[in-house]
């Protein structure tokens, strides 16, 4: 592989790695860039999923989205259809194996699906089932659907799926390297998303726009919001440079209702501000608002409480989208009933704040200063390492630990920033690890963690961090000693 930067791949050097990628798997032959233009062109208007954004963006209206996926192509569209009539644009979720391009178990597990009339597999095995299995299914629903998976390598997912009608593809080579992967080095990953973002760069040369959505919540459990922000600016930079055109940044739901809607308020600015600083303004930006990633309560009333209150954060902060939970998340695979009753919640709780006017606050105000803060800090740190080049530079910074996930499985991640909640709920840094924030912005999550340790009389440690780990399963935000 050549040496990693931020330049729109050359045609000549595509097109050979677009053979061997068609060729690694058989259904990889039933793809072709012609018929796909010609597929994505014919598809209906409220089928385009960046046509629904616009339009949402455009209204001030918010859209919901589930997530769902199971092993065949009837069964998972009849699971679409089933959530059709309480969403706005559909998902499709892909399976672990797929996730992985361990294309011979999809396959064994799509047979013992079909022997055992039920799906045995956490998603849809988009590739196995090939162009032709994606179209039926593309057909067989009426509204846009999106690609969720978390693939390090998603080159021939992409291929596929795109070729069949698929009008968004979510990921990135961040987002879906150092949440998922342990042993991918990121320099191959995110070399393997640029081609994806080529691909989607082609298709925009053809007049045909496909969305690509970075993943915003990362590991989901306690990322200080401007981690997330850095990844999803990073990953769309490197959207635009291949030529991508619309673009759905992401962040998940940390608890603090201020901060969340600091969080989300400050993500449309940031991307603005460094994507036209970049000389991109060709592009359409949208934002999504993932309800709550970590533990959820068992109990259904509770955990629809949690889903309600993620429900009003992104409203308030105007996501452009609303990636909803189900009731049943602590117990596994969530059912299409447990589905609905997700969706319904979450509407019932957009419709009643709708026409309420935007909150605003100086605890709103103050979060977003901060978040600001420490996203220039690290962006100019990450241009700094990649000497103007953020492709080098992203890696460079994960090497350091200039850029530091928490609770991250990858041995590109450092793994030492450490965050813990405020007194209120807020995120903020116990250990800063290695990110080169200013110095007044140290001394304030300093300052905000003592209040809380004064508050439960107790020592600022490690302890605080676990105990906030648990608090949602358990009914509470803070993690409060006994």
């Amino acid at each position: 592989m050549t040496e990693l930067t931020n330049h729109r791949l050359d045609t000549a050097g595509f097109e050979a790695e677009r053979a061997e990628i068609l060729q690694s798997w058989p259904t990889g032959t039933g793809v072709s860039f012609a018929e796909a233009v010609k597929v994505q062109e014919a598809l209906p208007i409220e089928k385009r999923f960046p046509v629904a954004l616009a339009a949402a963006d455009a209204q001030g209206m918010t859209l919901l989205q589930p997530r769902a996926g199971v092993a065949l192509v009837r069964e998972h569209a009849a699971l679409l259809n089933g959530l059709s009539p309480y969403c706005d644009v559909l998902p499709t979720t892909i399976d672990a194996y797929t996730r992985h391009n361990r294309y011979t178990e999809a396959q064994d597990g799509i047979d013992r699906s079909r022997a055992a009339g039920t799906s045995l597999l956490n998603g849809f095995p988009a590739v196995n089932h090939g162009v032709d299995g994606c179209r039926r299914l593309v057909d067989a629903v009426s509204k846009p659907v999106q690609v969720r998976h978390g693939t390090p390598d998603a080159r021939l997912l992409a291929e596929i799926t795109l070729a069949a009608g698929f009008s968004s593809f979510e990921g990135g080579g961040i987002s879906y390297n150092i949440p998922y992967a342990k042993h991918v080095p990121l320099e191959r990953s995110i070399r393997h998303w640029q081609y994806c973002d080529r691909l989607v760069g082609r298709f925009e040369e053809e007049g045909v726009s496909i969305n690509r959505e970075p993943f915003g919540p990362l590991t989901g459990t306690l990322v200080p919001p401007f981690v997330s922000h850095v990844v999803a600016i990073l990953e769309g930079l490197l959207a635009l440079e291949q030529g991508v055109k619309c673009i759905t940044l992401g962040y998940g739901q940390a608890g603090n209702v201020a901060q969340d809607i600091a969080a989300l308020r400050s993500l449309r600015r940031l991307a603005h501000h460094y994507f036209l600083n970049a000389g991109y303004g060709d592009y359409k930006l949208t934002t999504v608002f993932h309800q709550w990633m970590g533990g959820f309560p068992a109990d259904e009333a509770q955990a629809t409480a949690v889903i309600c209150l993620g429900a009003l954060v992104a409203r308030q902060a105007r996501a452009t989208k609303i990636i909803v939970k189900t009731p049943h998340e602590a117990s596994g695979v969530p059912t299409l009933e447990a589905n609905q009753a997700g969706l319904k919640a979450t509407r019932q709780m957009v419709n009643m704040i709708s026409d309420q006017n935007r909150v605003d606050s100086p605890d709103i105000q103050m979060e977003i200063d901060v978040i600001e803060a420490e996203v220039h800090a690290v962006m100019r740190e990450i241009l700094r390492l990649g000497r103007g080049d953020i492709a080098r530079g992203a890696v460079a910074a994960f090497q350091t630990g200039a850029m530091d996930v928490p609770f991250a499985p990858a041995r590109a991640n450092l793994g030492k920033l450490t965050p813990v909640r405020d007194n209120h709920g807020a995120i903020r840094l116990f250990d800063v690890g290695n990110v080169p924030l200013p110095a007044d912005v140290l001394a304030f999550h300093r300052d905000k963690i003592a209040e809380r340790a004064r508050c439960e009389r107790r020592e600022p440690s490690f302890n605080m961090v676990v105990d906030d780990v648990r608090a949602i399963s358990a009914s509470k935000l803070v993690g409060r000693p006994a």
